[in-house]
C-alpha cells in the first residue's frame, strides 16, 4: 500500500499506472537539506520526487514521479538521490524503472550538490542499460541535462503538451517557438527521435503497460512469454497485399495482432517494434514504402531507399533486443540507398551502425525477403552474410545487385529494345530471382507469402537454444 495520500498529478499518475493497490513508497519523509538561501523555510515534502515500487499486470516495476508542485519539481541533491536509489533497487532485483517527468530543471539554490547527485542519476542509467528497461513518459517540462536523461531511457513517450529541450526554442537564434517549436512532442517524435509515442496521459500511461507486458524484465530473463491462444499454422491469407506497409504486415503474422510500435514518427521508412509469435517476444525490424489509413488507402508513400534515418532507428533498436535476448525478424524490401544531399552526410554512418548491430547480435535473427533485396542496403538488412540465422523469400522477391532492367541496360548499352527486354529475363533468372539465391544458399527456403507466420515460428523455435560466441574483447567501436 502506498504512504503516499496526497490526490496531486504526480501521485495520481503512480496510481493509474500500477495494479490498484500495489505501490509502496520508499523515502516519502525525505525533504531538502540545503539551507542557503533560506532553503529551510521551504517546505519540500518527499523533495519534489515520490519513488518506490509496485507492479504492472503482476510484473514488479519501480517508479519515480516528479511532484511540480514542490518547488517546481525542481532536482535538488536529495531528489536526485532519492532516484538513483530506486535505480540501484531496481537492477538488484531486475525490474524495470518507470520515470514520469514533470521537473523545472535543477534546483539553483543547492548548485553543485544538486549537480553532483544529478550526475549519479546519469550513472546509474548508464550502469542499467542493457541489464534492465528503462521507459521515461514527459509530462510536463523535461529541460537542460534532464533531457539527456529521457535520451538515455530505452523508450520515452511524451503528453501532446509535453516539452522536451536541451534549450527552449527561443533561446536558440534565429528561432522562435512560433517559428520552430523545438521543445514539441511533434519535433522530438518527428525529428530527433527520441520519442517512441504522443498522446494523452490516459494513453501514455496504457502504451507503457503493455510495453512493460511485452518485454522482459530483465538481461537474464528468459520468461517474456505469454499463453498463445492464436493458430501457430494459421494462413495470413492478404499479407502479400499488406506488404509495402510493413506494420500492418507484422501485426498479421503477429499473434492475435498484437504488434506495439517504438519511435512510431521517425522514418516511417523504416518499422521497428515488438511483436508475439507462439507467446514468445519478439523484435521487429521492417522496410517500408507506404502507409495505409485506417479505410486501406494510401497515407504515406516512400521510395523504397535505406535512409540514415531508418538505419539509426533500426540499428538502435537491434542493439535493445540483442541486450536484452529477444529474437529478431526482420521483413526486407529495399531497391537501394537513398540518395540526397541530406543523406550522403549521414548515411555511411549510420548504415555502418546497423550492419555492426545485425553482425554483432547473438540472439536468433530470421529475415524474410517479401520485395526488392538490392546491394548493398540488402546485405545490410540482416542477410545471410552479416549472421541472419534463416533467411526466407517470397517467390516474387527480387535479390541481387540491382533491378533486373537496369542491369542490362549497363551490360549492353547499344542493344536494341528486342534484346534488352531477352537479357532482362535471362539476367532475372540467373541472378535476381529468389530461386537463383537459394541455389546459392543466401536463401533456406522460397516461401508462399500467406504461410510466413508458420515458417517463422517454425524458425524461431528450432533457433531457442542458439548459443554463439564472438571473438573477445570489451566493446565494439562502431
Amino acid at each position: 500500500m502506498s504512504n503516499t495520500t496526497s490526490s496531486n498529478p504526480a501521485s495520481l499518475r503512480i496510481a493509474n499506472l500500477l495494479d490498484e493497490g500495489s505501490f509502496v513508497e520508499i523515502g516519502g519523509q525525505v525533504t531538502a537539506r540545503a539551507t542557503d538561501f533560506n532553503m529551510q523555510e521551504k517546505k519540500a515534502p518527499t523533495d519534489g520526487v515520490i519513488t518506490g515500487y509496485g507492479v504492472i499486470d503482476g510484473n514488479l516495476v519501480y517508479v519515480y514521479s516528479q511532484d511540480a508542485s514542490v518547488l517546481n519539481g525542481t532536482i535538488g541533491e536529495m531528489h536526485a538521490k532519492k532516484i538513483a536509489n530506486i535505480y540501484d533497487m531496481a537492477m538488484k532485483m531486475g525490474a524495470p524503472v518507470i520515470g514520469l517527468i514533470d521537473c523545472a530543471g535543477l534546483r539553483l539554490q543547492e548548485a553543485t550538490d544538486a549537480l553532483n547527485a544529478f550526475g549519479s542519476f546519469y550513472y546509474k542509467q548508464a550502469m542499467a542499460s542493457g541489464v534492465i528497461p528503462q521507459i521515461t513518459a514527459v509530462f510536463g517540462n523535461c529541460g537542460g541535462g534532464l533531457a539527456a536523461a529521457a535520451a538515455l531511457s530505452d523508450f520515452t513517450f511524451m503528453a501532446e503538451n509535453g516539452k522536451l529541450f536541451v534549450n527552449s526554442p527561443n533561446t536558440i537564434p534565429g528561432n522562435t517557438a512560433d517559428k520552430c517549436d523545438t521543445a514539441s512532442a511533434k519535433f522530438q517524435s518527428e525529428e530527433s527521435g527520441i520519442v517512441d509515442g504522443v498522446g494523452s496521459e490516459e494513453e501514455i500511461l496504457d502504451e507503457i503497460r503493455s510495453l512493460v507486458a511485452i518485454l522482459p524484465a530483465n538481461n537474464e530473463d528468459n520468461d517474456a512469454y505469454d499463453e498463445c491462444t492464436d493458430d501457430l499454422n494459421r494462413v495470413c491469407a492478404d499479407l502479400e497485399n499488406a506488404a509495402e506497409d510493413a506494420a500492418l504486415a507484422l501485426s498479421m503474422i503477429s499473434d492475435n495482432g498484437v504488434f506495439i510500435e517504438t519511435k512510431k514518427a521517425y522514418a516511417k521508412d523504416m518499422v521497428t517494434g515488438f511483436i508475439r509469435l507462439n507467446g514468445m517476444t519478439v523484435g521487429a525490424v521492417a522496410n517500408r514504402s507506404k502507409v495505409y489509413d485506417e479505410e486501406g488507402n494510401t497515407a504515406e508513400e516512400f521510395d523504397g531507399t535505406l535512409s540514415a534515418m531508418g538505419c539509426k532507428k533500426a540499428a538502435a533498436f537491434v542493439k535493445f533486443c540483442d541486450a536484452f535476448g529477444i529474437p529478431v525478424l526482420t521483413l526486407t524490401n529495399v531497391k537501394g540507398l537513398k540518395a540526397t544531399a541530406c543523406s550522403e552526410k549521414n548515411l555511411a554512418r549510420e548504415m555502418a551502425a546497423l550492419t555492426y548491430a545485425f553482425a554483432d547480435a547473438t540472439v536468433p535473427k530470421v529475415n524474410v525477403i517479401t520485395g526488392k533485396a538490392f546491394g548493398s542496403a540488402y546485405v545490410t538488412m540482416n542477410s545471410k552474410a552479416i549472421g541472419a540465422d534463416m533467411v526466407y523469400a517470397w517467390p516474387e522477391a527480387e535479390i541481387g545487385m540491382m533491378a533486373a532492367d537496369m542491369a542490362a541496360k549497363i551490360m549492353y548499352t547499344d542493344a536494341d529494345a528486342d534484346t534488352l527486354k531477352a537479357k532482362t529475363e535471362e539476367y532475372k533468372a540467373l541472378q535476381s530471382s529468389p530461386l537463383s539465391a537459394a541455389g546459392r544458399g543466401y536463401v533456406d527456403t522460397i516461401i508462399e507469402p500467406a504461410d510466413t507466420r508458420k515458417y517463422v515460428i517454425g524458425a524461431f523455435e528450432m533457433l531457442f537454444t542458439k548459443r554463439e560466441e564472438r571473438p573477445s574483447k570489451k566493446h565494439g567501436t562502431i
